[in-house]
């Protein structure tokens, strides 16, 4: 089964028994809030993106996409060939490659500020570059993964469609602790999250900020 906006509110009315007007106008937040609860567990699929760009000979800095989280993996393309780089911390970036005049086929990166990566060496040609990454999914508040308008009730995304309980049950918590309710049924509420949570990880993996191709991607341990 799955779950579309508009089904999912109702669904939150109906489990708690609750449909106040400021609870009500404060259920995109709480869905948003249940997203990033579950986003910040486990690394699902549609995280997934991929992008391509171009090292321009000589400068070793290049664009971060506007919707990283955090890299999967990034490579240099040359002759044909996928040369996958290290992660690296900035430091090690400056201390190892001093110069930025002096080049070659780029080794290793690191994310230099919020906006840029760095490479070293300097690139000594023009490369392609592949960079896997992830990225945070678009909000079923703010629109379909089908193309459905922000704020349309028939919104999904591929959670609601492939994983309800989770959904349903990251919400369900979210909105209890928003109506500041009894402790013993948030515990209650969060035991129900964490038990779906423990069947969709095996869908994902836990957020790392390592790169997965040379370090490979930690599973988050849920505790039931």
């Amino acid at each position: 089964m799955s779950l579309n906006y508009g089904q999912l509110k109702a669904a939150i009315e109906d489990y708690l028994q609750y449909n106040d007007t400021i609870f009500v106008d404060n259920l995109p937040v709480i869905i948003r809030q249940a997203e990033d609860r579950i986003y910040q567990s486990v690394q699902a699929p549609v995280e997934r993106k991929n992008s391509t760009g171009a090292l321009v000979l000589g400068n070793p800095y290049l664009a971060v996409p506007s919707d990283m989280l955090s890299v999967a993996s990034m490579a240099v393309i040359s002759s044909g060939s996928y040369n996958f780089l290290m992660p690296r911390e900035v430091s090690y970036v400056r201390e190892a490659y001093p110069s930025p005049t002096a080049t070659g086929i780029p080794k290793c990166y690191a994310l230099f500020d919020q906006t840029t990566f760095i490479f070293g060496p300097s690139p000594d040609a023009y490369y392609s570059v592949e960079l896997n990454y992830h990225a945070k999914p678009t909000s079923i508040t703010q629109g379909g993964y089908n193309g459905e308008a922000s704020g349309s009730d028939l919104a999904t995304t591929w959670i609601s469609v492939n994983f309800e309980s989770i959904m349903l049950s990251a919400s369900i918590l979210e909105a209890y602790i928003f109506l500041k309710g009894d402790a013993d049924l948030i515990q209650l509420y969060d035991n129900r999250y964490k038990e779906a949570l423990s069947t969709f990880q095996l869908m994902g993996e836990g957020l790392d900020e390592r790169d997965s191709f040379r370090n490979g991607t930690k599973r988050t341990q849920v505790n039931t």
